[in-house]
């Protein structure tokens, strides 16, 4: 579902014409040198596509033109091989609308200190080019990322890797629709926010559905689909005794087969990346959504529960972003806590909907009472999470603007069963330590809805927030409380001027 070898970023080279054709020559082919280098980098994971060095105001102001139009480019990569003078480069930066990454590097890695001469002074100025081109962005105010170190440096690439990831996520945003099922949780305010305020500012929409247009298309499922669907999760997972074919509740499981095809199908035909729901508004379906949503999200789409359309949208975006590395990215709620002072934790779950991504093992397919919704006993995936460093990330509406706030955390393998708690469950403690991380998360305002992801660091979540133009709030081993206080109070008065 998500490709990301389908999208590129161009390598723009800038430079001017006082050096004459000769060292115009030059710049090209170290500039299509670099621009390969960075296509093949195993870090990478988008096409890096080397474009005409530019030399005018003109050729500048096209390519920055070409890159808006352009379907598949999702942002430029910005190196100055010479000197190229900045003024040039106004008009064509005040209508870029594509993420802006500065490369500040140079052809050599090494000074050739026994033949350099001017010659090879004139051709090698990154040194001060791009602190010329630096200025420019600074003075224009423009959100970019810059990289530092020599482009066969495999940390660089990393940054850039990074970088890219989070434009891929942005680009995936601009026009995506999110499916609302019913309105939000009754009462709950961390979930709902400005709808229009989120299109202007993130790109993507979100519209409410009636239940009764899904329940619709659901109850237009065909038997030989739902059969074939049944079949399949007993080919996948481990089914319980009862949900399996003959079995005392295997109506059930043909339930929830018929509940997630139409689910897709409805998502499908309306083009959307994600979606929620609600256990408040369930009219015409039989049970809540559970292994439905599970493996929805499971392929890419974004879910959050109790109408959270803002998490739907970032598990989407970092779905993306974590595309095709190891791990997953899902919707999370931390739930209890385990205050042990020698062992604290947190552990994550929700009522139903974990993405099987998560799953340390082959998942179990279970069905269970649900205390809530008033429905027939809902299927669910239930599995533990594996150990390692992860994050936790939450879109928050703080009123004057949209706040990305992220834990990192240290996920740890279930040290007990859980035979009574028939979900899908992720352990984990928070960064710097139990007691500094969550009452940094509290003071920030952090939902009790996230993204939890295995995959991703504060390197690409930073990086996103930087390209979509809002706040970030890193929580992580270096976080002090009362630092982080005063910083949130600093961003305050910082956006109480706009």
């Amino acid at each position: 579902m998500i490709n990301l070898k389908e999208l590129e970023v161009w390598f723009v080279t800038g430079s001017q014409h006082l050096y004459g054709e000769e060292t115009l020559n030059q710049v090209a082919e170290h500039s299509k040198q670099i621009a390969a280098t960075l296509d093949a980098s195993k870090e990478i994971p988008v096409k890096v596509v080397f474009q005409p060095t530019v030399k005018t105001t003109e050729e500048i102001y096209q390519i920055c033109q070409q890159a808006n139009t352009a379907k598949n480019c999702i942002g430029i990569i910005a190196w100055m091989h010479t000197f190229s003078p900045a003024k040039m480069w106004i008009n064509g930066l005040k209508v870029l609308q594509k993420p802006l990454l500065h490369l500040h590097t140079q052809f050599n890695r090494d000074i050739p200190w026994a033949t350099m001469d001017m010659d090879f002074m004139n051709l090698n100025q990154s040194a001060h080019g791009d602190r010329e081109f630096g200025f420019i962005v600074s003075r224009m105010r423009i959100n970019r990322k810059v990289v530092v170190g020599h482009f066969e440096d495999e940390e660089a690439q990393k940054e850039i890797a990074a970088w890219t990831r989070a434009a891929a996520g942005w680009y995936d945003w601009q026009g995506a629709k999110f499916a609302r099922f019913g309105d939000n949780m009754r009462f709950v305010a961390v979930t709902d926010g400005d709808k229009v305020e989120a299109e202007l500012k993130f790109g993507f929409s979100v519209n409410t559905y009636g239940i009764g247009d899904l329940v619709q298309v659901i109850n237009a499922t065909s038997d030989s689909a739902i059969d074939q669907l049944t079949e399949e999760y007993n080919d996948t997972y481990t089914l319980a005794e009862g949900l399996r074919k003959g079995g005392a509740q295997f109506s059930s499981l043909k339930e929830a087969a018929k509940i997630e095809i139409g689910m897709r199908t409805f998502l499908q035909q309306g083009g959307f990346k994600g979606f929620s729901d609600t256990f408040e508004d369930l009219h015409g379906m039989a049970q809540l959504p559970g292994i439905a949503v599970q493996r929805l999200m499971a392929e890419g789409y974004g879910f959050a529960g109790e109408g959270d359309w803002k998490t739907a949208a970032l598990v989407r975006a970092m779905k993306v972003m974590g595309s095709g590395l190891p791990g997953g990215n899902a919707f999370m709620e931390d739930y209890t806590y385990h205050f042990d002072p020698s062992n604290p934790l947190v552990l994550g779950s929700h009522m139903l909907e974990v993405d099987p991504i998560l799953a340390n093992g082959k998942p179990s397919c279970e069905i269970h009472p649900l205390g809530i919704g008033g429905k027939a006993d809902p299927v669910r995936l239930v599995f533990n999470a594996g150990g390692g460093p992860a994050l936790n990330a939450s879109l928050i509406d703080m009123g004057n603007r949209f706040r990305l706030l992220v834990n990192t955390v240290e996920a740890v393998e279930p040290q007990h069963d859980l035979p009574k708690l028939p979900v899908a469950r992720v352990l984990w403690k928070p960064m710097p330590n139990m007691k500094t991380g969550c009452a940094a998360w509290i003071y920030a305002g952090g939902a009790h809805h996230t993204c939890f992801s295995q995959n991703l660091t504060s390197e690409h979540l930073q990086d996103f927030a930087a390209i979509a133009g809002i706040e970030c709030v890193m929580i992580d081993h270096d976080t002090k409380l009362n630092q982080l206080r005063n910083e949130l109070r600093w961003s305050e008065a910082a956006y109480c001027q706009f």
